[in-house]
């Protein structure tokens, strides 16, 4: 990522009105006040991000991270002990909500004992106005609020708050814009996320993201390309394209261009070695993908379909626009033309008018699909969504109870799937020390499983043949080969 000069920022001048140079005005603003804090205090200042929900969500993060070291401010692994806290936030279930609030909680007495500790909040849950309400009203200690939409202005509204003493608010209800080029720290050398896209256009009847992430926007393919060949350059191996829906990209561009096309782009740079993607929906997964999965030498042999609920009654309630068999079908096409494909999925449980019938409709499609994992869910209610004033809720004994028969099953299933590796040698990515032993490291398989393995800690970041000798459910270990 080329970083502009900031030593050569006159700020006597008015900031930029294009992006990205505006931003980097209001960095280099940032940093020169910053300077006199610092001065003031007699040590250097700190940051800590923290992350809640998506993946989308820690690449956001990254960029956040990424500016405020521009800025100037040292990482600090603590929110009590760093001078900047900044949550980004999810919204996609309450309880996670809640967690911030208690969060906050925490931290308004540790402001008290720091005069230079500032407090921001964005993500997904600041676009939710009741939330920006309760935190004007109950939470003013907070110092900056923005959501989604304007994640690139972040060095602009840093700058504000450290040069005044009020509240920053800043909410777009929705955006067409994408700013390119900011700085970003990457959390691993090795791989990266790239957003390929931007909001949903799906409105599922129980989701919020398409109220919070607006309408879907496409990156321009030359853009991605570029973006990827200077990861590929500074040491990464492996990318994760993002997007709340990757099977409709391209549809909003100027020149239309499929995900399948984008892949076979991808596939060309040299010097990458693996490519994942998520998340796919399955109505718009095309015969065109599936053909370029299957010819591919870098896509990895995993992908994450969310299937949600098995009956089509529900789908139907969902506004998922797909049946019970539409699916079963569409899976069938995936493991004729891939057939060591890893399938993992998304399933809601207890969402409103379930009944007995439709779960066992949800546990049929696991056990005919045969899941590598699952991740599962109790429904939860989000206000300002249409499932949320459906009638006909279903009681939490009948949900827990079926919440832990299709855990059961799911984790039957996947220990049976998964141990057919057993005994073959496969490519691992080494990812980091295993958290246990020291003596291990811990690699991922092209399927998405886990492999602990004994290796130095310099094989971090490549590629190595490990044979896996034991099977432990939801993931192996192996030995280097």
């Amino acid at each position: 990522m080329k970083i502009l000069d900031l030593s050569k920022i006159d700020l006597s001048k008015e900031a930029p009105e294009v992006e990205p140079e505006r931003q980097y005005y209001f960095i280099a603003k940032a940093r020169a006040i910053l300077k006199k804090q610092e001065e003031e205090a007699g040590r250097k200042l700190t940051f800590c991000v923290t992350t809640f929900g998506c993946q989308m969500n820690a690449r956001d993060s990254e960029k956040l991270t990424g500016i405020l070291e521009q800025i100037g401010y040292i990482e600090e692994p603590e929110e009590e002990k760093a001078d900047f806290v900044i949550f980004n936030t999810c919204t996609v279930r309450e309880n996670a909500n809640q967690r911030v609030y208690g969060r906050l909680g925490q931290l308004k007495r540790v402001k008290k004992t720091n005069p230079y500790m500032r407090i921001g909040l964005c993500g997904c849950m600041m676009q939710e106005p009741e939330v920006v309400e309760k935190l004007k009203k109950s939470y003013r200690f907070v110092d900056l609020i923005f959501g989604t939409h304007n994640i690139f202005k972040f060095a602009e509204l840093v700058a504000t708050r450290l040069e005044s003493s009020r509240m920053v608010i800043d909410i777009w209800k929705d955006t067409d814009k994408i700013v390119e080029n900011l700085p970003s720290e990457r959390k691993f050398p090795f791989k990266s996320g790239v957003n390929i896209m931007f909001g949903c256009n799906n409105f599922c009847s129980y989701c919020i993201v398409p109220y919070v992430r607006g309408r879907e926007r496409s990156r321009k393919p030359a853009a991605i390309i570029e973006e990827i060949k200077r990861l590929v350059a500074d040491g990464v191996v492996e990318v994760m394209l993002l997007g709340q829906n990757v099977n409709s990209y391209g549809k909003t561009l100027e020149n239309p261009i499929t995900f399948a096309q984008l892949l076979k782009e991808i596939e060309n740079i040299d010097g990458l070695k693996r490519i994942r993607f998520m998340t796919s929906h399955p109505k718009d997964l095309s015969d065109e993908l599936i053909e370029v999965m299957a010819q591919s030498k870098k896509i990895c042999r995993h992908l994450h379909l969310p299937v949600q609920s098995g009956s089509s009654r529900i789908l139907k309630k969902m506004n998922r626009r797909y049946t019970k068999e539409q699916y079963l079908s569409l899976v069938e096409k995936l493991k004729t033309a891939i057939p060591d494909l890893s399938l993992t999925t998304d399933i809601i449980v207890g969402f409103p008018g379930e009944t007995e019938e439709d779960f066992e409709e949800t546990l049929d499609v696991v056990r005919k699909v045969r899941y590598d994992s699952a991740f599962t869910f109790i429904y939860s209610k989000r206000t300002g969504t249409p499932a949320a004033v459906m009638e006909e809720q279903v009681p939490d004994e009948i949900v827990k109870k079926r919440f832990h028969r299709l855990l059961t099953e799911v984790q039957r299933i996947a220990e049976e799937v998964c141990s057919v590796h057993e005994g073959s040698v496969q490519s691992v990515l080494v990812e980091a020390v295993n958290e246990q032993d020291a003596s291990l490291m811990t690699g991922r398989l092209s399927n998405n499983l886990l492999v602990h393995f004994p290796a130095s800690s310099d094989t971090i970041g490549q590629l190595k043949e490990v044979k896996l000798t034991e099977c432990k459910g939801f993931y192996y270990i192996g030995e280097l080969v």
